[in-house]
């Protein structure tokens, strides 16, 4: 086969894949030995002119892909190439030979980019954004310090205020060791940004740098290589890079990336708090609404509704249930939400039903919690439930949503489930479970620690023993790095899930059961449907263990908080992330999607809470009162205004989500709150003594170094000597807390 130019291809190696139909090409003969020098052995002929037969060689597979049409690989050759001297050799890039080309060849293309056609302004812009970025890292890690300031100083002003956070957050280094450290450069150079550019606009990109290879051209372009993903659309096939769109664009000055565009999952401009309209779109817009209801369930609810209204009355002044189903419909009916299409649930059933009923129920009856009246905080209260005789073998707590059954998963990789009255299990059907009724079960089946339990979701007991509405499903994870579904008719396990290659840390039912998900110490988060043994979607992208994990309220999206000190949201339908957050400085150890699907509360270790509003991808405040050791749980009040945490610092707290963001006031040796009452759960054997457990005010007495209380914290609960693994607001707005007595 002759190439393009005349000269001919030089045959593949032997077994390698011809370029024409895909078959193997035969091996060339050997060449003729040189003769032996010396008494050594031969070897092969020496090309005659080394320099242009390399030239002819990247000639030719250029003009192949040419012809070919292969034009995003002809531009990565060219791209890779460009690092290249004419005879192959790699171009210093040490030394004072290479020290100005990062400068020189940045401020070359930024000089072209501004002179460029108005066209293509907006899109060549973006490009200077990781140029600016690698060029300054490439310099730090190089120990050219005296060059990488200046650097950033004259240039930083381009990107503001689309990159503001993280301008903010590579300001500081100065040496390699800062770079290693900083979670910003790591973020950076561990991922590729992704660049999207019209065809027209990429192939000026790339003959200018190849042009301008020797004054820093060649370096633009090694960083591009190494550190980006480019994308090219043809015009027609994208709207944003019609002629229309490019136009009111070119006075433009911004240089913000598209959505799709930068590090998945890291935005630069979601920390920007400003009024700038240019802004909106620097986000993938998200779907926040409630996942609405079947059109024949939602009929089948209004029945049931109506059905009981005529049975029971409302009292004088209070909704019927179909006024509250109605104010509820309508309230969500406000908000962009996804579509059943894109989350596939199975068909509705008659327990299905029972428990959108009994939710309209509680949603009426419940205790109100509107947030601070006149400066004071709600009246609150916590029912606490105290595990004894544990001997620290408890790993975590989970209650059931019909308030009837606390699991517990152990050191020693069994379950415990006990019943929170201290009554006598009833089985569910009769037939079923033929061991004698007791008031605690045992789950024998993992082989390590259990680290994580979840009951599937429920509702609220009931009239009658047998209420269709109760909890059935309980899942755990393990270090034996698997997750098992249990039946609580049978009290055995009924499905093992295996996709985890290290242990399962958390698991998160979705909030119509079905769906799962779950975070180990692969650094994954994977999404589970309860009748598949193999997960749909594994979420990757986190550098460290991945240790808390919880599910927005519209099952779309999903969260997950890792020992890098970020957290992510993913989408569920796409498994790309949609968000990044960081700022916590601690490993993140609680977290808890408010009700109404716009806020998410996230919590660390250093005893630090933070809230992020979703929408704009923004950190709302920082609230702070729980002492060193971590926040172990939280949980959101039915109309999203109040917070509760609980820790190791033994207190559970409330917190005020609209409360003042005023200085922090320093409190020593004083916790506002007062003691409550609940029962005493024995780990040690299976009865669980009903007995009171008073907790004192000097109980959460602090010493030593002062203790930061937000003014955000209405009230704080502590306990004698009893770590809170688990607070729970139920859908009535009492708050259940759960933890072991360690003395």
């Amino acid at each position: 086969m002759s190439a393009p130019g005349g000269a001919p291809s030089p045959a593949p190696r032997s077994g390698s894949i011809g370029p024409q139909g895909g078959m193997p090409m035969p091996p060339q003969q050997p060449m003729a030995p040189n003769p032996p020098v010396g008494g050594g052995t031969p070897g092969p002929a020496a090309p005659s002119n080394p320099a242009m037969s390399q030239q002819n060689l990247n000639q030719i597979v250029i003009d192949y892909l040419a012809k070919k049409g292969y034009t995003r690989t002809e531009a990565m050759l060219r791209m890779e190439s460009a690092n290249q001297e004419i005879d192959g050799r790699p171009l210093p890039q040490l030394g004072e030979d290479a020290r100005p080309k990062y400068r020189q060849g940045f401020d070359l293309l930024k000089i072209w980019v501004e002179d460029n056609l108005d066209l293509y302004k907006p899109e060549l812009r973006r490009v200077l954004w990781p140029l600016f970025v690698h060029s300054f890292l490439n310099m730090i890690s190089s120990m050219w310090p005296q060059d990488a300031k200046p650097f950033f100083e004259a240039n930083k002003n381009l990107f503001l205020p689309e990159h503001t956070e993280d301008i903010r957050a590579l300001e500081p280094i100065s040496l390699p060791e800062h770079a290693q450290d900083n979670v910003i450069a790591k973020l950076y150079r561990a991922n590729k940004y992704r660049l999207i550019l019209s065809n027209p606009a990429f192939s000026n990109l790339m003959q200018f740098l190849e042009n301008k290879s020797k004054d820093g051209g060649s370096v633009m372009s090694a960083i591009l290589s190494s550190y980006c993903t480019i994308i090219t659309k043809e015009r027609a096939a994208d709207d944003r890079f019609s002629f229309a769109a490019m136009l009111g664009r070119a006075g433009d000055a911004h240089t913000f990336p598209l959505e799709d565009e930068g590090i998945p999952g890291h935005h630069p401009g979601s920390a920007y708090t400003g009024d700038n309209p240019a802004m909106t779109g620097t986000l993938p817009r998200l779907k926040l609404g409630k996942l609405p209801m079947e059109p024949e369930m939602e009929t089948d609810v209004r029945g049931e509704l109506a059905e009981e209204d005529q049975k029971h009355p409302p009292a004088p002044g209070q909704n019927t249930l179909v006024q509250e189903f109605d104010q509820m419909i309508k309230k969500e009916e406000d908000e962009d939400a996804p579509t059943r299409a894109e989350i596939p649930y199975p068909p509705s059933t008659a327990r299905d039903v029972a428990m959108e009923v009994q939710k309209v129920k509680e949603n009426r009856d419940r205790f109100r919690i509107e947030g601070r009246t006149g400066g004071v905080g709600p009246a609150v209260s916590v029912c606490m439930f105290t595990f004894h005789n544990t001997y620290d073998g408890i790993n975590c707590i989970d209650f059931s949503d019909d308030n009837m059954l606390v699991a517990a998963g152990m050191q020693e990789s069994y379950i415990r489930v006990w019943s929170l009255d201290g009554k006598k299990i009833k089985p569910t059907h009769e037939g079923i479970d033929d061991t004698p009724p007791a008031n605690s079960h045992r789950l024998i089946g993992h082989s390590g620690p259990v680290y994580a339990v979840a009951f599937a979701p429920s509702a609220t007991r009931t009239e009658g023993a047998l209420a269709p509405t109760n909890v059935r499903w309980l899942l755990s994870s393990s270090a034996d790095k698997t997750i098992r579904l249990w039946s609580l008719d049978l009290w055995q396990c009924t499905v093992v899930y295996k996709g985890h290659d290290q242990p399962v840390w958390d698991l998160s039912w979705g909030p119509f059961g079905h769906y799962f998900v779950s975070g180990g110490h692969d650094k994954t988060a994977r999404l589970w449907v309860t009748d598949r043994v193999r997960q749909q979607r594994i979420f990757a992208g986190h550098d460290q263990d991945v240790d808390v994990v919880c599910f927005h309220p519209n099952s779309a999206y999903v969260f997950t908080g890792s020992s890098d000190h970020t957290v992510r949201m993913w989408a569920v339908t796409t498994g790309n992330a949609v968000r990044m957050f960081t700022g916590h400085t601690g490993n993140i150890t609680a977290m808890a999607c408010s009700r109404n699907g716009k806020i998410l509360a996230s919590a660390d270790d250093h005893g630090s809470i933070f809230l992020w509003d979703l929408a704009p991808g923004r950190l709302l405040k920082r609230m702070r009162g729980h002492g060193k050791g971590g926040i172990w749980s939280l949980s959101w009040s039915v109309e999203s205004t109040v917070l509760v945490s609980g820790g190791a610092d033994g207190t559970v707290r409330v917190w005020d989500i609209a409360g003042p963001a005023q200085e922090p006031v320093s409190t020593q040796g004083r916790v506002v709150g007062e003691g409550g009452a609940g029962t005493k759960i024995d780990a040690g054997n299976t009865s669980a003594a009903q007995t009171s457990a008073s907790v004192g005010p000097g109980a959460g007495k602090k010493k030593g170094k002062d203790v930061v209380v937000t003014p955000d914290q209405i009230s704080a609960f502590p306990t004698k000597k009893s770590p809170v693994y688990k607070v729970k607001f139920t859908t009535m707005n009492l708050i259940i807390a759960g933890g072991a007595y360690l003395p």
